[in-house]
């Protein structure tokens, strides 16, 4: 199985690098890239266990840009993760989230709802380019017994309108699908299903994507198609993961299940050959 939408410790999942190869390697999967958030600290990590496991392993990321005030998350693969563009401009990422997380428990303290701040922003396993985000402030709520689950916290604290909440500011889908194009990369736009509004999707397709992440575990039959047909009608390639981010996290189940076609990955190298062949 191939599965390219895959989280570690450096953002917002609950596996080392060592331990997520263990497990995708488990669950049968033998072609993986690790996408996590705005960082690529746990590349060379991961690409060290698989191919300590034997597999494939592709450098990836899952970058946030901003449309109208709400997240839109562009997934990059076989980038050049030591591209200094980049590199730069992912930093800027990370000091914005720290920045946001900041002003986050600041409200939820207001709220009487304290949480251990110190342990929340340095408490990353994978140093100083670890990435920080609303997912860690709910676990922290969680852990503190503030919400009874994650999706509790997003509800009571930290979702779109509620008391926590605290609007994010960052590039446009356009400049994230650029700037991974200048680091060499192929850019999708992750699980289209969560944006809940295909004329979002048709312009944000329209902002330059190469691909769509067709396959997600939030995608039913029905969404699959609509999007499979969607990427063809545009000429855009196909992408799909599992969206793992570890046991307990509420988002380990598809690991194993949700993958991409082998297919359509090898149309994704396709791409990435003829780019090099152009350049």
């Amino acid at each position: 199985m191939i599965d390219l939408h895959l989280h570690t410790t450096a953002s917002d999942g609950r596996s080392t690098p060592d331990a997520l190869v263990a497990e995708a390697a488990a669950a049968g999967i033998d072609t993986l890239a690790v996408t996590d958030h705005d960082t690529v600290a746990a590349v060379d990590a991961v690409r060290a266990a698989a191919l300590r496991t034997g597999l494939t392993m592709i450098a990836g990321i899952e970058i946030t840009a901003i449309h109208d005030g709400r997240d839109v998350h562009v997934l990059g693969y076989f980038l050049d993760a030591n591209d200094a563009e980049l590199s730069t401009f992912l930093a800027a990422q990370r000091a914005s989230r720290r920045q946001r997380v900041t002003e986050i428990l600041a409200r939820l303290e207001t709220l009487g709802v304290g949480v251990d701040a110190s342990a929340l922003l340095a408490g990353k396993t994978i140093g100083s380019d670890a990435s920080v985000g609303r997912p860690l402030v709910a676990q922290a709520l969680v852990a503190a017994g503030h919400a009874s689950d994650i999706a509790d916290a997003f509800d009571r604290y930290l979702g779109t309108g509620r008391p926590a909440f605290v609007p994010r500011i960052g590039p446009s889908v356009r400049d994230v699908v650029e700037r991974i194009a200048r680091a060499r990369g192929v850019s999708s736009l992750a699980h289209p299903g969560k944006i809940e509004s295909d004329d979002l999707v048709r312009g944000f397709v329209g902002d330059g994507v190469d691909a769509i992440e067709v396959h997600h575990p939030d995608h039913d039959e029905a969404a699959v198609a609509r999007y499979q047909s969607l990427a063809a009608s545009a000429g855009r390639l196909v992408t799909g993961g599992s969206d793992y981010h570890g046991p307990g996290s509420g988002r380990s189940a598809a690991l194993g299940r949700v993958g991409l076609p082998r297919a359509d990955y090898a149309r994704l190298a396709d791409r990435l050959a003829e780019r090099g062949a152009a350049r």
